[in-house]
């Protein structure tokens, strides 16, 4: 990387605009590479063919394009996909393009590593070395967009942020991200389409509900219970069930948009009927559904996926209240490309 030459995807289209006029050239020619940047998602100065030699060269001498490189790509007996993603600094991660007969769906992933200590998820074993920069959590949808299109002949049709990383320590990038992913300069994908999975980072959550933001939210809780909740995911220390509940009680106050709970059921953890009762006391906060998501293991067997007996006493205990409730089964698991499972094993 030259560290004289400027990411140019960094400036706003204003400031390329401004750029060529400085420079003696027309304004509307930053709108054509803008265009090329983003809609086009343009790796080079040379695809740009619309653009004279001279004003590619001139961009050359001023800038470079900090894109992604798909390292390597894994296809499952299921058809999901798993990409390792290396970065212009050598740094690699992990996005998952996952298909079912009616869709297919992006997960990314937002930062190099976790910030948070998840006992159960490989990413958090590796330590957070940086937060990625919004043209690279775009570039990332890009390229699985372009792969559902090759392999299953259809554009990307949904996105979650469930990949490495948590999304709301690296708060401004993605909202940039999503800014550019619904652009009709970008991608043009409606923000119903694309939901943000997060641990639970309270004054965040408020944040986002600030902001106003137009798409869905996920989050990751796997028990109701502090005690249990901390044992599997020691930050809840810091941020409690309460100041969780408190924050999604002022998000659907916000937003009015129904949150989804993502939650594994484990072996000896969380699958007694205390846990369930507690489970059904959280849902009566605001309106939410439950995804009961199948365990991926990570190799030291202190996580075991429960009996299926249990499975089936949160289901009918929740369907009794009326809580919506959907079992997630796991895609990708042969190629670890399954939810908790992307370390950078590659």
């Amino acid at each position: 990387m030259d560290v004289k030459k400027k990411d140019i995807r960094a400036l706003t289209k204003d400031q390329l605009r401004f750029f060529f006029e400085e420079n003696g050239d027309k304004p509307f020619r930053g709108n054509q590479v803008y265009e090329w940047l983003w809609s086009k998602g343009a790796h080079s100065f040379e695809d740009m063919t619309n653009i004279s030699l001279a004003t590619r060269r001139m961009l050359q001498e001023n800038f470079i394009i900090n894109h992604i490189r798909v390292d390597q790509m894994q296809r499952s007996t299921d058809g999901t996909i798993k990409n390792a993603v290396r970065l212009h600094d050598g740094l690699i991660v992990e996005s998952v393009l996952i298909p079912t007969p009616t869709r297919t769906t992006a997960c990314i992933s937002s930062q190099v590593g976790c910030s948070l200590d998840c006992k159960f998820c490989a990413t958090a074993r590796l330590k957070r070395m940086r937060n990625l920069n919004p043209d690279e959590i775009y570039d990332q949808v890009k390229a699985i967009d372009n792969e559902s299109r090759l392999y299953h002949n259809r554009p990307l049709s949904n996105i979650v942020f469930m990949g490495m990383g948590e999304p709301l320590m690296n708060y401004k990038n993605v909202i940039k991200a999503i800014d550019k992913i619904t652009s009709s300069e970008g991608m043009g994908m409606s923000p119903k389409r694309i939901t943000l999975s997060t641990s639970g980072v309270p004054k965040m959550i408020k944040k986002m509900a600030d902001d106003d933001v137009r798409f869905n939210l996920a989050v990751s809780l796997h028990s109701a219970i502090d005690e249990v909740r901390t044992s599997i995911m020691p930050f809840n220390s810091t941020f409690p069930l309460a100041d969780l509940k408190e924050s999604l009680e002022y998000w659907y106050e916000k937003t009015k948009s129904r949150i989804t709970y993502e939650y594994v059921v484990w072996k000896g953890i969380n699958d007694r009927k205390e846990d369930i009762d507690a489970l059904i006391r959280f849902c009566s906060y605001v309106p939410c559904k439950i995804n009961l998501i199948e365990y991926n293991p990570i190799d030291d067997g202190e996580f075991q996926q429960a009996s299926n007996k249990a499975i089936d006493n949160y289901i009918s205990a929740l369907e009794s209240r009326n809580i919506v409730v959907n079992v997630r089964r796991s895609r990708g698991k042969d190629i670890d490309a399954a939810c908790g499972q992307l370390a950078n094993k590659s």
